[in-house]
């Protein structure tokens, strides 16, 4: 399996560990609504909540990338590079979310979906 398929696992795990650390220690946390106890969660708990809703968001993207650049046959070697770009900008994005960090977060957001979009790119 190639790194860039790893980072597509990788990148699929993130929010679920997102979803971890907005529960984590929770009060009062409910397993038979879990969504709505979400929903009136403050601080960092609500911002690693938003952090995996995001992370869910932008993974179809990423995903289609990393097959059709490999579909194309674009250079292995591009395809991976672009891969872990993306996947550090993501757990960094998770980072500056829950350090409440916006305008850095934002960057580490753009930076991975530049990332998603070269690999479209990636074997022109």
């Amino acid at each position: 399996m190639t790194i860039a398929l790893w980072c597509v696992l990788a990148a699929g795990v993130l929010p679920y560990l997102a979803t971890v650390i907005a529960k984590l220690g929770g009060a009062r946390y409910d397993n038979r609504d879990p969504r709505a106890w979400l929903e009136r969660q403050s601080g960092w708990r609500r911002r690693a909540d938003n952090a995996q809703r995001n992370g869910f968001e932008a993974l179809p993207l990423f995903a289609a990338g990393v097959l059709a650049a490999q579909l194309v046959n674009a250079p292995q070697g591009r395809i991976d590079l672009l891969a872990l770009v993306f996947v550090a900008a993501r757990i960094a994005y998770l980072a500056c979310y829950l350090a409440n960090l916006h305008y850095v977060r934002s960057m580490t957001w753009f930076a991975g979906f530049v990332a998603t979009v070269l690999l479209f790119f990636a074997g022109a």
